[in-house]
């Protein structure tokens, strides 16, 4: 029997595991939503709506003008220290030539130990994997259809498995975990092991705005009141590791729950994110939040503001932002803390707030000041 390996927040594997998890979990893997675009309709996909079915590209957050607009990407990777990158989508592989692009663009720019791996539903371009591969890509995440897995020798993704194995790039697959699944899916790991794919992933099912309807009448719950998670997925997973383990196969098999997503991927990548972007203006929490000092006003421009706080509080300018974009003048935290009152006379209104050290720098709380 293999051993199976108790990880984070209750995620567990059989080895090998994919240097990109483990990326993952330090939070230091750049995710790119390359494209909205994809040759399937998953009834299970989680992409928004402002981005399934479109062709929009992001850098974790941050949206690019358009595929040539690459100085965000680089900046994205050098902000949050990336060690790696992940091509996403839809499925990168519609736009195979951006794909292509971005691979050589990264290992140009960090080097040939910067890891990325892409995912794909195989379904149209495939024949591009060994241009892709041949361009530096390290590892190819293979996603096929839940009707496919019972019987994947007779399914149209075998072909671009198969192309995948014929070059040097590591070969995964990765798929929902989907309740009463769960002899379709251990079939499916043992044919992948056979044929020489190194792991397969199994992600916990999730609802989203935009899969929701679907799951439900699927009949599918949420597992409790404070997860997006599906009732049963994460036995599921826990059950298929189990017998993998049983059969000492050669393959990595990891199962990732949505706790892990949000409270160890996406809270170690903001961390490092807060600390190459946060000015000397804003305080750094434990879990990687900026807490900042804000005045807004209704009569007064942002020049005005600034003036009255020059002149009439003799607050220094390096204490002081004028943030255009989000119409605000931001104010060292503990100054504003002792000012806040003085300036609510002069109808300036004061706040502490709480937001992410991310590109659409998402506010969590506002507190008005004074306390």
């Amino acid at each position: 029997m293999k051993k199976i390996v108790q990880w984070l927040n209750e995620s567990i594997y059989i080895p090998p595991l994919s240097p990109g998890c483990e990326m993952c979990a330090k939070g230091s893997k750049m995710v790119i939503l390359i494209t909205g675009l994809c040759p399937t309709s998953c009834f299970y996909c989680p992409l928004s709506h402002g981005k399934i079915g479109k062709d929009r590209v992001f850098a974790d957050e941050w949206e690019l003008n358009d595929e040539n607009d690459t100085e965000k990407l680089i900046l994205e990777a050098k902000y949050i220290k990336a060690t790696g990158a992940s091509l996403t989508g839809g499925d990168p592989l519609t736009v195979w030539k951006r794909s292509k692009k971005y691979v050589e663009l990264l290992k140009d720019t960090f080097g040939s130990n910067f890891h990325i791996h892409m995912y794909t539903s195989g379904i149209q371009n495939y024949e591009r994997i060994p241009e892709i591969v041949n361009s530096g890509l390290d590892e190819i995440r293979f996603h096929p259809l839940p009707s496919h897995w019972r019987n994947m020798s007779n399914s149209s993704i075998v072909a671009p498995i198969k192309t995948a194995l014929k070059t040097n790039v590591d070969v995964a697959i990765e798929i929902p975990l989907i309740p009463g699944m769960e002899n379709d899916i251990t079939t499916m790991i043992k044919w992948a092991d056979k044929i020489g794919v190194k792991w397969v992933n199994l992600n916990e099912l999730e609802f989203s705005e935009t899969n929701a309807e679907k799951l439900n009448n699927k009949g599918y719950t949420v597992k409790d009141d404070i997860s997006a998670a599906v009732k049963g997925s994460q036995e599921t997973g826990y059950k298929i590791i189990e017998t993998i383990a049983n059969d000492d196969l050669e393959i990595g098999v990891h199962y990732c729950p949505s706790s892990f997503k949000d409270g160890v991927q996406l809270r170690n990548r903001i961390k490092r994110r807060a600390k190459n972007i946060a000015t000397s203006l804003d305080i750094i929490t434990k879990d990687g939040t900026l807490l900042k000092g804000i005045i807004t006003s209704n009569t007064l421009s942002l020049q005005e503001i600034y003036k009255v706080l020059t002149s009439e509080f003799k607050i220094k300018n390096k204490h002081i932002i004028i943030n255009k974009d989000k119409n605000r003048v931001e104010v060292a935290l503990w100054i504003l803390e002792k000012t806040a009152s003085s300036l609510k006379e002069k109808n300036l209104e004061c706040y502490m707030i709480e937001e992410y050290p991310t590109a659409d720098a998402l506010e969590i709380e506002r507190t008005p000041l004074p306390f």
